[in-house]
């Protein structure tokens, strides 16, 4: 085979799963359909280094001398003219001519040398005569800055952006290392400041990368960048794909967004949209050229019911062109360091999820109902990140469980590095809405966040972002509801319901950051239970921006208690940091005590102890730990700095007995108060690790 070939031993996936014996046929035939892609892109496109690089070609460029060069894809045309304010909009003046793929290219000659024909940000369109007669005009394509002009009209306006070379951002920082875990803190920019408006790349940077840094993250992952009309979308509803949000500010700033998170070590993620588009027309990719077919399938199979919108042709060799090259463009670009990849299990599957209820059985993930054109693209789109950067990071939003997600694409897998554990925060849900605390089944929970596939990365998170929006409740909502209003405030007493609340805040997140996974997600301002739920602007509250925003004000205010749960925040991470339990084997569970409420796990030499009981306290409680020696508290949620009553000091120290305790070598005796989670560390360890972790 030649090098370009990425065959698999069909043996090593049964020796990873047996039960995927009996659908080898399956897994075959869909890594035959990408290979049979990659051995198209090498033998005609030069491989991946040439085809991943549409954007140099298609779309606006500039050459040395100052030549513009424009290039798009419009097979349907008859007729095409680039028309904007350089030439007054004229139809008639930059005729285009068109290539046997159906590209469409015109070369502008430059003012004088150095000097291109089209101003530096000037709008710009492309104007077409369909074989009707018919005239009509769209944004480019593979444009890299589009605006709103919302005085006059909802629709975006395509612009020329071509900054001087002293305007244009330059990299001081090299990406930092892939990390051997990832702790993610999930933002939106735009809610990302305390005022009622629209915050902004440079206020990020200066305001919110410092606190992620603080906070512990690693990684930071960045939603709504790629340009979508409707701000409340969440950015689930791209026009644009090339184009980073004009509503924050410039390409430059976020340029420099992500250069100073790198030179904080921290790397950046992108939730990119490949799995549906929106369906407009004016400003986005939609009967570009006058077809229902070019980008998207026709009729029903290019349309999603549910988020009604539009589907790519994920078997087209030019949509393969234009998505792939939008990966490689941001990771080129904008130096990201990798993809949240939105809307996988609908890509995965002609249904699209909608009204499938997975129960885990096989013939569900490689029968009728898989779309093997779109597995093939997630495939291609995986090797050519890994291939062409090693340290690249990608992450799947799959609530299906498809087997085989997480395993390298030259061992039969799509070749995702991590999956998104979305059971775990439905889980909780259920648990807070549905079930009194008497009644937690140990281990039921215990199971929810054990329960993953064996050999395939996970990314473990407490609650989703959607959770915060208005109709929804994040789990300090459901824990404290409107006590949040009153009864916060260090002035006033702690009363049952916010004692409680911020006792199983803490509880939950570090049960979900410890055993849930081999990384962890938090959106923004969950950390510290943000009290207000979001609400983008929109007709129903008047457009208003009351609720489109994070208030870091109350987290910085020493009066409120909202800092006690950033600061346990901070030192779960901060711990994570040192002893690395994300990147460690699974945990042991050695105890799931359903009466005591009582959950017991040692994880990267740690002993994880937690007691749910409402009311129990237990002192001398005995639990089982393999490893003898003399243990010290290294994290304890009951702590006054966390918001706890400081039953039990951190510190002390706990030696183990050489008898055999759950399933363990040795064991030692601790006080456990009710509602608490304590972490225990050899004492040898390095004692004391958290004095510093938190201040």
């Amino acid at each position: 085979m030649s090098e370009k070939s990425t065959q698999f031993n069909p043996q090593d996936i049964v020796q990873l799963d047996g039960y995927l014996e009996a659908f080898l046929p399956a897994i075959e035939r869909r890594h035959k359909q990408f290979q049979q892609w990659k051995d198209v892109i090498f033998k005609h496109e030069g491989g991946y280094e040439n085809f991943t690089k549409g954007y140099e070609v298609m779309g606006f460029t500039v050459k040395d001398d100052g030549t513009v060069v424009y290039r798009e894809w419009a097979p349907n045309a008859r007729e095409a003219n680039l028309i904007g304010d350089f030439n007054r909009w004229n139809r008639l003046s930059h005729p285009m001519s068109k290539n046997q793929y159906g590209v469409w290219e015109i070369a502008l000659a430059p003012n004088a040398p150095g000097e291109p024909a089209i101003p530096h940000d000037s709008k710009v369109k492309i104007s077409m005569i369909l074989p009707t007669g018919i005239r009509i005009e769209r944004l480019p394509a593979w444009i890299h800055r589009v605006t709103q002009d919302l005085t006059y009209s909802q629709t975006y306006e395509s612009r020329f952006w071509n900054p001087p070379a002293s305007e244009r951002y330059q990299f001081k920082h090299p990406h930092p290392q892939q990390p051997p875990s990832v702790r993610i803190y999930e933002a939106h920019v735009g809610i990302s400041t305390p005022e009622t408006r629209v915050g902004t790349y440079k206020e990020f940077t200066k305001d919110v990368l410092p606190r992620i840094q603080k906070l512990g993250y690693n990684a930071i992952q960045l939603m709504a960048i790629m340009e979508h009309p409707y701000y409340a979308s969440f950015g689930y509803q791209v026009t644009s794909f090339f184009a980073a949000s004009s509503r924050f500010g410039t390409p430059e700033e976020l340029r420099e967004l992500i250069d100073t998170a790198h030179g904080m070590g921290i790397i950046v993620l992108l939730d990119v949209v490949h799995s549906h588009a929106s369906k407009n027309v004016l400003d986005g990719l939609n009967a570009f050229d006058g077809t229902d077919h070019l980008y998207f399938h026709e009729g029903s199979k290019g349309r999603h019911e549910l988020w009604d919108s539009r589907l790519f042709n994920y078997g087209s060799h030019e949509v393969l062109r234009f998505l792939l090259s939008n990966l490689r463009f941001y990771m080129e670009e904008y130096q990201f360091d990798g993809f949240r990849f939105d809307g996988v299990t609908s890509m995965m599957y002609l249904h699209h999820g909608i009204g499938t209820g997975f129960s885990g059985g096989y013939h569900e993930y490689f029968g009728s109902g898989a779309d093997d054109e779109a597995i093939a693209y997630l495939m291609l789109a995986n090797d050519v990140l890994h291939t062409l950067y090693p340290s690249v990071v990608t992450i799947a939003e799959d609530v299906s469980g498809m087997p085989l997600l997480c395993v390298p694409v030259s061992q039969g897998g799509i070749g995702f590095d991590y999956r998104l554990s979305m059971a775990i925060p439905d889980m909780w849900i259920k648990l807070l809405k549905h079930v009194s605390d008497n009644d937690w089944d140990m281990g039921s929970i215990v199971h929810t966040l054990t329960n993953r596939r064996h050999g395939e990365k996970s990314i473990a998170y407490a609650e989703s972002h959607d959770q915060a929006l208005v109709g929804d409740k994040t789990l300090a909502f459901w824990l404290m509801d409107k006590e949040m209003y009153t009864n916060m405030s260090n002035l006033t007493p702690m009363t049952p319901v916010i004692a409680r609340g911020l006792a199983l805040h803490k509880m939950i997140r570090l049960l979900v950051h410890s055993l849930g996974g081999e990384g962890y997600l938090n959106f923004e301002g969950n950390e510290f239970g943000h009290p207000e739920w979001l609400d983008f602007p929109r007709e129903g509250n008047n457009n208003s921006f009351q609720y489109a925003r994070r208030q870091w004000n109350i987290v910085d205010d020493s009066m409120l208690r909202y800092q006690y749960l950033n600061n346990f925040d901070a030192a779960m991470n901060h711990l994570e940091s040192k002893y690395m339990w994300l990147s460690s084997p699974q945990a042991y569970v050695s105890l799931k005590h359903d009466s005591d409420k009582m959950i017991v796990y040692e994880r990267a030499g740690l002993l994880f102890i937690f007691n749910f009981h409402p009311t129990k306290s237990f002192a001398d409680y005995r639990v089982g730990v393999d490893v003898a020696g003399e243990y010290t508290i290294v994290l304890n949620s009951d702590d006054k700095k966390y918001g706890g009553f400081e039953n039990l000091t951190s510190g002390g120290r706990y030696p183990t007995t050489h008898q055999d305790w759950d399933g363990r070598k040795n064991w030692t005796q601790v006080y456990v108060p009710s509602r608490t989670c304590l972490v225990l560390a050899k004492a040898s360890a390095e004692p004391g690790v958290l004095g510093g972790l938190a201040q």
